[in-house]
């Protein structure tokens, strides 16, 4: 039976902190050893001020004691398109290397991943630097997320995929979000991160994973098996799980953990639904497998001009070349557009929003 606890946590005042992972930390078990190198795996999609609460806040990477174990940790995470330095400064991660004198960098050096059985996917290339760690802690950002519904403890591992790799995988599984998250699951097997410590003091909900608005969540989430950890999080923001695409392909492979038979322990009541919670509307109607008609099922960027600041950031980040870029002037070619959203994900002024085709709209209407 996997176990998940939910510490309640409201700020992120540093002491504070220390204790709520302190407390995660001893309800499991958790032993950094002398010696062990331990890769801290925050999310750090691109370069934003910490106000945004896109990264894993600065506090929670602090809390997590390795160099008094004698333990050596990497702080690190592969950006979309960001340089690394750029946005590990932003966010206060790099500053929190420098205070403590432990290395942060950017997870490159791709090597496979060993396949495990049941993978739906054989050839995955990640960071050497994963399968160098002897423990790897996972660290990610309560969101929601425009593309795969909710981003989480599974989902951050995404970026043990180096850099422009990500646009690759991206495109190869085009729409189809199960698909995706069939990927999602292979990875997460494949890296098999020691424990997982979710930064939920203040997450996002809307359009995440960088242009929604911070909730106040209030909690750490803490657990070995992440995949148990976001199904009950699904839950507990008044998500669908029959419209969340991790436990969808979870349930193709008939994973125990879509029993929800986890025990949940701590400061909240498994059955607890935070309110309000604003959650991405599902963005293609899965009615049928043919990519011309999902296309027309599946809403579609557009740009806002009078946002833009011509960065070129949405089209250096397209995986299908389906948006040219000219100073403040974007142009789609939606006929490319494998609607993966990567382009309003690495946006920085939010100039990129979503509209729903007619066809869609129609189909809303008359399924309400």
């Amino acid at each position: 039976m996997a176990r998940v606890v939910f510490i309640s946590q409201t700020n992120y005042n540093q002491p504070e902190i220390d204790s709520a992972v302190q407390r995660a930390f001893q309800e499991f078990g958790i032993v950094i050893n002398s010696g062990e190198k331990v890769l801290l795996k925050v999310n750090l999609v691109a370069g934003h001020e910490v106000s945004r609460r896109v990264s894993t806040d600065p506090a929670v990477v602090r809390s997590v004691d390795v160099l008094d174990s004698g333990g050596v940790p990497l702080i690190a995470d592969s950006p979309g398109i960001d340089s690394f330095t750029h946005a590990a400064e932003k966010a206060g991660l790099m500053g929190v290397a420098r205070e403590l004198g432990v290395e942060c960098h950017e997870l490159t050096d791709h090597v496979d991943l060993p396949a495990r059985d049941g993978a739906d996917f054989r050839k995955i290339q990640v960071s050497r630097y994963v399968l160098e760690a002897d423990k790897i802690i996972n660290l990610p950002k309560l969101k929601t997320h425009g593309q795969m519904y909710l981003t989480m403890g599974v989902k951050n591992l995404f970026g043990c995929v180096p850099g422009r790799l990500k646009a690759g995988w991206h495109y190869n599984v085009g729409l189809n979000r199960e698909k995706f998250a069939g990927l999602l699951l292979d990875i997460y097997a494949g890296v098999a991160p020691t424990f997982t410590i979710l930064d939920g003091v203040i997450g996002m909900h809307g359009d995440g994973p960088t242009s929604g608005i911070p909730y106040e969540f209030g909690l750490i989430g803490a657990c070995v098996d992440a995949l148990a950890m976001d199904f009950r999080l699904c839950l507990m923001l008044g998500a669908k799980l029959d419209e969340y695409p991790l436990y969808l392909a979870a349930k193709k492979r008939n994973m125990p953990q879509c029993a929800l038979s986890d025990e949940v322990a701590g400061d909240f009541s498994p059955s607890h639904v935070f309110p309000g919670v604003i959650i991405p509307k599902t963005r293609t109607m899965r009615l049928v497998p043919v990519p011309f008609v999902e296309r027309l099922m599946t809403s579609r960027p557009v740009h806002i001009p009078e946002l833009c600041i011509g960065c070129g950031r949405c089209a250096a980040v397209c995986a299908a070349g389906a948006l040219k870029h000219n100073n403040k002037h974007l142009t789609f070619d939606y006929g490319k557009c494998i609607r993966c959203y990567c382009c309003h994900e690495m946006c920085p002024v939010k100039a990129i929003e979503f509209k729903e085709s007619g066809l869609l709209r129609l189909v809303n209407f008359f399924t309400r």
